[in-house]
């Protein structure tokens, strides 16, 4: 389903913490303390948002920027005030994000990642915080009205300083409409801001993204929805919060807001007693959380920015830090948002403190006193209201409490990313070998698991290269990285096995419970074997040590507190036992002169970065789970190394070389689902895949798996090939001409005769040796795109050649010279199942259509007639009658038959029949007279004729190829049964390159009402079970069934190319589709049995809906018109064949309603060359005659 139109951001800007942020995040912008900023490594394709905006979840036009705190403590609302001064500053700038420091993610918050997909994401791509709140803020979070471009008023900044001035010149583009994340989130600016004419700064924090992930997922991990929810913005000034209703239980750790019965918010408070929660208690006994949304009006938003200005919150800004000024933590929420709560005085919000300033931070309490001074005074008059609470529509049945913040509390960061209670583990964007070892209620994201990796409940893999092969050695050998050194047969340091080293381990892998793995790769995780961790945080970090590339990793107890100083913990155990397990001492980890009150897991110098003689791996920390088994070998090691604490390793992460490897690590994945969805011939679409491909760099290791895959698996060749153009399609950005054209290149030749002849690896090779001269420009890769697709072709081709084992004939006697024979057909009404005849549908999917021989006017429209004559030619005649022929053609060569396989050449089709009939062969060595002499005597004249128009939708030209070859192989001298023509007529039009399936002929050939099925399987086979229906049911449905030519042409070509574009490519909704049109027809079967014209009117009406979503724009205005204006009058309607115009044919409410119609339409204008004709059920199908004979025309 395509999803809803978005806010149109004008600018979106992300927040860093830390400089290099901004320069990994941002390529080739300037940074905001006025420097240059260095260009991103060469790993970092492109910026994080940019991909954003390819994938299409930001609009094209939004601008992004990027804001760099001005120093490390500022608190939120610093941030925030430093980032609208720059914004107003710098709004053509481009930027990238990542977040404050987080220990479970080097990119911080919003780069944490969450086990979820959005199925119907054009592009596909690992679900981040950063995208979760992309998401809510554009598309999931509704207002009551929207707001329309339109002037902005004018607002008065204070003019104290240069760039007041600039904030006033850029005044109009700047309000439009903003959206501030500040801290660990993105903050734009909307262009249509979807508010009831309200303006002013939207302010969405981190936690937000975590509330509604859980909101979307149930008990056992399906994603869910909620209904949208209105907020009334009437007469609205001031600042606005948006909550969300959490149970008091919850809220004793979190924020609430306490509001009157008019909704101004009175108090904030954070971690409350039970008596201020019990205070701020809902009718519904919930309570309103701090959800992380707050809104800003332009008045309030002007004077927040006015505060830029005023010592000390100057402070808050680089404009304050380049003027040396001291900076100072300010809380948007407990600082900026408290002093507009009515029942806050002014002393107690003076000698208050943020609940998250750090103790340390008391000696600046006189400093904060004096900020929180100037807030006061440009704020205070500003009402502060709540609203949002309407959202409990978000508490869904089930789901539990859908609430909850991203800590650095390892057990509850690991809980958002668990399905506890779920019944299986839920895999996103991974590659997972055995999942049957997956443990319930785990999660496995951007992951390749290679072999018996087991994960136990409430454990969480990410970013991970896991493999367990049982001849490890044998693969490259290669030695591992980790504290043995290169590989000589001795087990790694305090690890758990004898003499062996962890290459060479043979045992499965064993993850428990409780535990978080994260940025392993494939040698690296090697050293897990034969290992079982529980309750553990493993993470692999890239890090530039003295700008050399390195990679750190570190290992936490689940239960362990970063800041917990004291009787903290490590990996789950008190220091003291922790120590006396290891032979560790405090004086390893911090320095003698540092407090006791201050030594803790965030400064502990734990984590090995250097070793002076070897590299280092995940042995270096794990050593510490069974030290006792080395002989204290490990432990020298350790010590050995230079070590750092947490804290101290920030500042060296590499955030590029993170992102990088996670990129690269994710189409690694990819390309194993690619090569297995395909090989395994799932029902899964490749498509946003490969716009993930396109988007960020990686077509050509996409392109090689499809090759690969191509030439070594030949039931798949067609999908994999069709993926291939999708690919080159996508290359092309959009430009370059339409995907459909013409594919006959001279310089595709080669590949394609290779193909022609079965050779599929050699085709397979020159087709990409072809491809490679033709990805410079746009243009190119269209036609690319379009010769793979005609590779598909000489596929399909092949694939439907195989029906030609079902046709079979019988020497009867030969007609004399100049005998006449007639061929005579009706024309065909489908009623369900059309497009799963189609091939390939009809033998990977298996079809089921249901249609109606009928004669239109009383007259069967469509024949042909054959005879021998005395030249050794070959003489045919097309016309709109069998006595009106309108173009006559004489081969007298075979060169006159070459252009048999050009559908829109002059008798291409009587051509082709003479080609398929075997009555003359192109390739023979013999001259075409020769062929007809040496055979039969004789030549040959055809005639065919339909009185139907062109493009009707009523399956002339196939019906009429069955007529055809019946007359001549009957002229020939031999018989030729129905269901051997069917199969005839599949081959005919594959020689014709015309394509198309078997509805068609089955409808004309066969008499009255059938179901003609294929099964999943080649050779295509079809079979056709005839329907018996009550007495008198077929005068009753002639009665009631009429057609109504709509006087618009079908072009049924290009609607057959993007269908079959759209199933090789696997499109959900077209996949669901044609299984449907094939249950739909055995229902409509059914219907007919009983003779129930109402149900047949519903199921032709459901009908038309499945053609139109399979083939979009198969409807024309000009007929929607005329079906609206029928609707009344009608049990169900729909256009013939594929649609796009033709016949239309309606079964009536009433019998016999032709005039009725005809007056009903003439009371319509403007609705065109149409007219109505009878149909009656035709029950003789395929007739032939032989007449006398007579002059030829």
């Amino acid at each position: 389903m395509e999803q809803q139109k978005g806010v149109e951001w004008t600018v979106i800007i992300l927040t860093c913490q830390y400089k290099d942020c901004v320069q990994v995040f941002q390529r080739g912008a300037l940074d905001q303390g006025g420097e240059a900023g260095r260009q991103v490594p060469a790993c970092v394709l492109t910026t994080e948002l940019e991909l954003r905006q390819k994938r299409e979840q930001i609009p094209a036009g939004t601008l992004l920027l990027a804001v760099e705190d001005p120093e490390m403590r500022v608190g939120s609302g610093g941030a925030t005030l430093n980032a609208l001064l720059v914004a107003a500053e710098h709004l053509s700038a481009r930027a990238g994000f990542t977040g404050r420091d987080f220990p479970f993610d080097d990119c911080g918050r919003a780069f944490a990642c969450l086990p979820v997909e959005n199925p119907q994401a054009p592009v596909e791509a690992v679900v981040y915080n950063l995208d979760c709140l992309l998401d809510i803020m554009s598309h999931r979070v509704r207002w009551a009205a929207a707001l329309g471009p339109c002037a902005c008023e004018t607002m008065a900044f204070p003019q104290t300083t240069s760039s007041s001035l600039l904030v006033q010149n850029s005044v109009e583009e700047f309000w439009k409409g903003v959206i501030i994340l500040p801290g660990e989130c993105p903050f734009g600016f909307g262009k249509h801001i979807p508010l009831s004419r309200t303006r002013g700064v939207w302010i969405p924090q981190p936690c937000l993204t975590s509330c509604l992930l859980l909101a979307r997922l149930g008990p056992q991990g399906e994603e869910l929805t909620a209904p949208p929810t209105g907020i009334s913005w009437d007469g609205f000034q001031g600042a606005r919060v948006i909550a969300l209703p959490g149970s008091p239980a919850y809220a004793r750790n979190h924020g609430v807001y306490l509001t009157d019965s008019q909704g101004f918010v009175l108090d904030i408070y954070y971690q409350g007693t039970e008596a201020e929660i019990q205070r701020c208690t809902q009718p519904d006994g919930q309570v309103p959380l701090v959800s992380g949304i707050a809104f800003f009006s332009v008045e309030t938003a002007e004077r927040l920015l006015a505060t830029h200005v005023s010592p000390p919150l100057d402070a808050c800004t680089y404009m304050g830090l380049d003027s040396g000024a001291r900076p100072v933590q300010v809380s948007l929420f407990f600082d900026i948002l408290l002093c507009m709560a009515r029942n806050v005085s002014r002393q107690d919000f003076l000698v208050g403190r943020p609940p998250d300033m750090e103790q340390r931070d008391a000696d600046i309490a006189g400093y904060l006193q004096r900020a929180r001074a100037e807030l006061w005074r440009e704020l205070r008059n500003q009402p502060l209201t709540m609203g949002g609470y309407c959202l409990s529509a978000l508490l869904l049945s089930g789901v539990g409490q859908i609430y909850t913040y991203i800590t650095n509390v390892a057990s509850e960061f690991l809980r958002s990313l668990t399905f506890p209670g779920a019944p299986k583990a839920q895999v996103v964007h991974s590659q997972v070998e055995r999942l049957q070892l997956l443990g319930a209620g785990s999660s496995v994201v951007s992951c390749l698991l290679e072999g018996p990796v087991h994960l136990g409940p409430g454990s969480a893999l990410q970013h991970c290269h896991l493999r367990v092969r049982p001849k490890a050695w044998a693969e490259g050998g290669q030695g591992l990285s980790g504290p043995a050194g290169v590989c000589g047969g001795m087990p790694g340091p305090g690890l758990p096995t004898q003499n062996v080293c962890p290459l060479h381990r043979q045992g499965p892998m064993h993850i428990g419970a409780g535990c978080l793995v994260s940025g392993l790769d494939k040698a690296q995780s090697e050293v897990l074997r034969d290992l079982e961790l529980h309750d553990l945080i493993l993470q692999g970090h890239n890090v530039q040590l003295h700008e050399t590339p390195s990679c750190v990793f570190t290992l936490v107890g689940r239960l362990d507190s970063w800041e917990r100083q004291g009787e903290g913990t490590y990996l789950n155990m008190s220091w003291s036992e922790f120590f006396q397990k290891t032979g560790i001492r405090d004086w390893d980890l911090w320095d003698p002169d540092t407090p006791p009150a201050e030594r803790c897991l965030l400064k502990a110098r734990l984590f090995p970065v250097l070793h002076p003689l070897r590299a280092l791996g995940p042995g270096d920390m794990l050593w510490m789970l069974h030290p006792q088994e080395d002989r204290g070998e490990a432990l020298r090691a350790w010590r050995a190394s230079w070590r750092l604490s947490w804290e101290q390793l920030q500042p060296f992460l590499d955030r590029a070389a993170t992102l990088a490897s996670r990129q690269a690590l994710f189409f690694r994945q990819a390309l194993h689902k690619a090569q297995h969805v395909l090989e395994a011939r799932q029902d899964v679409s490749l498509r946003p895949l490969i716009r993930a491909a396109v988007c960020e760099g990686f077509p050509g290791p996409l392109l090689a798996t499809l090759d690969r895959v191509a030439a070594e698996n030949p039931d798949v060749t067609a999908r994999a090939l069709a993926c291939v153009g999708d690919v080159l399609g996508c290359m092309a950005e959009g430009r370059g001409g339409l995907r459909s054209g013409p594919a006959a290149n001279p310089g595709w030749l080669r590949p394609f005769s290779y193909l022609e002849s079965g050779d599929l690896a050699a085709g397979v090779k020159a087709l990409a040796q072809e491809r490679d001269k033709w990805l410079s420009r746009p243009a190119l890769l269209v036609r690319a795109a379009r010769h793979y697709e005609g590779a598909v072709q000489i596929l399909i081709r092949q694939a439907v050649m195989s029906a030609r084992c079902f046709v079979s004939t019988e020497p009867v006697e030969l007609p004399a010279l100049g005998q006449w024979v007639v061929a005579e057909c009706p024309a065909r009404v489908d009623f369900s199942g059309g497009w799963s005849d189609t091939p390939p549908l009809a033998y990977e999917l298996g079809g089921a259509v249901l249609g109606l021989a009928v004669r239109v006017d009383g007259r069967r429209p469509i024949g042909a007639r054959a005879r021998r004559i005395p030249e050794p030619e070959l003489w045919l005649a097309v016309g709109p009658g069998q006595d009106k022929m309108a173009l006559k053609i004489v081969c007298r060569s075979l060169d006159d038959l070459w252009d048999y396989c050009q559908p829109h050449a002059p008798g291409a089709l009587l051509k082709a029949a003479f080609i398929c009939a075997g009555i003359v062969s192109v390739n023979s060595k013999l001259s075409l007279s020769e062929q007809l002499m040496l055979t039969f005597g004789s030549g040959f004249e055809l005639h065919t004729w339909s009185e139907l128009p062109h493009g009707s939708g009523l399956g002339t030209s196939s019906i009429l190829a069955g007529a055809a070859l019946a007359a001549l192989q009957r002229a020939a001298g031999r018989a030729v049964g129905t269901e051997a023509l069917i199969h005839a007529v599949l081959h005919l039009e594959q020689v014709l390159t015309t394509g198309g399936g078997w509805q068609d002929q089955v409808g004309g050939l066969r008499p009255g009402i059938k179901v003609g099925r294929s099964r999943a399987q080649l050779p295509l086979k079809v079979e056709v079970e005839d329907i018996a229906v009550p007495e008198g049911f077929l005068q009753m449905l002639s009665d009631h069934l009429l057609l109504v030519y709509t006087g618009k042409t079908r072009l049924a070509r290009n609607l057959l190319q993007d269908v079959l574009r759209n199933w090789y490519a696997r499109l959900p909704t077209v996949v669901q589709n044609a299984h449907s049109l094939v249950r739909r027809t055995e229902e409509c079967a059914e219907a007919f049995r009983q003779g129930n014209l109402p149900l047949l009117g519903q199921c032709l009406t459901l009908y038309w809906e499945q053609k139109k979503l399979m083939a979009p724009g198969s409807e024309p205005l000009s007929v929607r018109r005329i079906m609206d204006v029928l609707a009344p009058h009608v049990h169900g309607q729909s256009l013939a064949g594929a649609g796009g115009g033709g016949f239309l044919y309606v079964l009536t409410k009433e019998p016999q309603q032709k005039e009725a119609l005809e007056a009903v339409l003439a009371k319509t204008q403007g609705l065109g060359n149409y007219s109505i004709h009878l149909v009656e059920v035709d029950t003789q199908g395929l007739s032939l005659q032989l007449l006398g004979s007579e002059t030829s025309t």
